[in-house]
């Protein structure tokens, strides 16, 4: 569902809104603060291993490393007070297991806008009263910092951008306070930046918009019959096409035309002055990835399709904030080597925390979701004929055995890698955490106040 449309939905039916509402409201973080803290009992540093693979099987096939000293994250990645995280549970990991596991609650709430005040969720919906028992906790590590004065400064250059741009046309209202400016304030915590948050934003928004304006149309009047053909026009600014003379003009008056082939291409442009070629051509890739599913996403509408779980997961592969976590490196002002970010067990890595975050953004979404929209909860109550309940409690299951999975992986690559590798899998778990406490006090997502 876009942007738009979970700002002005209703709240779902009461029973699964107030289970949304619980999730939501959970002040628990139980992933580590610092990716590469100590362990519990460590005994031996992991090498990677040529055994199983898939899911569910890292434990099997390594230790959790502790990573030497130079390869360990900057200081603006470790919380200023550790003391308020939940313990790294121990015991078994993996789908169906978290029963298994006990997680130590958050007792203390560090003061607004201290480094760790995001671990206590300082925003909105994420502090309070624990959940009623028997309500799933997602697994996922606090938030690092916590700077609302940051995050309010560049939502609000973000909406004078949207405006300037042309994308969300009588809805900034909206746009404004959704608040996509703190997201990047808590999912960058390496940058304090203002300019190199606002060109994340502006990516991050432009990307947003080719869902709200073709895919969703919630701007614009749907026409799913030419989702296609709008997706290319738009990809021809993030890979630019090269077109004789004589046709390159028509193509450029079709791009001015549309909005967010506009915004896309200033947000491209912007980002460019901050990061190298070789980061924005990755972002590049990354959207290229993102449009094939969008077009996927065409077809069940158009066609009326109910894809299977298996499918929709697939989907969320290539649906994902993968294009937003890719400028992890770039906005904190560093860059992991191209032989090392290709390398497919980091991609595996990197793409199992970018599915793990959108399967949550499922979760929270669906107190306000259309009964027509998919979403991971949704598919699995129709396709295993169970009540929403079972099947949120599957959602999260599945969300926390891709978290458990990256964590244990990450750990060994950032040991066998280098100290650029290290850091940008801490800044990807940060990453992981500032999206959580956004989703938790964004208006985009609460149905109550």
């Amino acid at each position: 569902m876009s942007v738009l449309s979970r700002m002005a939905a209703a709240a779902g039916s009461h029973d699964v809104a107030a289970l949304i509402d619980a999730v939501l409201s959970d002040p628990v973080r139980p992933g580590r603060p610092d990716l590469f803290g100590a362990t519990p009992s460590p005994t031996a540093v992991g090498t990677l291993s040529p055994g199983p693979t898939g899911l569910g099987t890292s434990a099997a096939r390594f230790l959790i490393p502790q990573p030497s000293p130079s390869a360990a994250p900057p200081a603006a990645l470790r919380p200023a007070a550790p003391a308020t995280a939940g313990a790294v549970p121990g015991g078994p990991t993996g789908l169906g297991t978290s029963a298994a596991r006990i997680a130590t609650r958050i007792t203390e709430r560090p003061r607004a806008g201290t480094a760790a005040a995001g671990a206590a969720g300082a925003a909105g919906p994420a502090t309070g009263t624990p959940p009623p028992k028997g309500v799933p906790t997602l697994y996922c590590p606090p938030a690092v910092r916590d700077d609302p004065a940051l995050g309010e400064f560049v939502n609000e250059r973000l909406v004078l951008w949207a405006e300037e741009v042309g994308i969300y046309p009588g809805h900034l209202d909206k746009v404004r306070s959704a608040n996509f400016g703190r997201l990047m304030m808590l999912a960058h915590p390496e940058s304090d930046d203002p300019e190199r948050l606002l060109a994340a934003a502006k990516c991050g928004l432009s990307e947003w918009a080719v869902d709200d304006h073709i895919v969703d149309c919630e701007v614009e009047e749907p026409r799913h019959d030419v989702l296609g053909q709008r997706l290319a026009i738009c990809h021809s600014v993030i890979d630019q096409a090269q077109l004789p003379l004589r046709y390159a003009p028509q193509l450029e008056e079709a791009v001015r035309k549309d909005p967010v082939a506009m915004a896309l291409r200033s947000a491209l442009d912007n980002l460019a002055q901050y990061v190298s070629t070789t980061q924005v051509r990755r972002l590049r890739h990354e959207l290229a990835i993102m449009f094939v599913a969008y077009n996927q996403e065409g077809v069940w509408h158009t066609t009326g399709q109910r894809p299977p779980v298996w499918e929709y997961l697939t989907h969320r592969h290539e649906n994902s904030f993968i294009p937003c976590m890719v400028l992890v490196d770039a906005i904190a002002g560093y860059e992991v080597p191209m032989a090392e970010f290709s390398d497919p067990r980091v991609r595996r890595a990197f793409n199992l925390a970018g599915t793990a975050t959108v399967l949550m953004n499922d979760l929270y979404s669906m107190g306000k979701e259309d009964p027509t929209d998919f979403s991971l909860p949704m598919l699995i109550a129709a396709e295993e004929e169970c009540s929403m309940e079972e099947a949120v409690e599957q959602s999260v299951l599945i969300h926390d055995e891709l978290m458990h999975t990256f964590e244990a992986e990450a750990a060994v690559l950032a040991r066998s890698g280098s100290p650029q590798l290290a850091r940008f899998l801490a800044g990807t778990w940060a990453w992981v955490g500032g999206n959580r406490e956004w989703h938790a006090g964004s208006a985009r997502y609460r149905t109550t106040e």
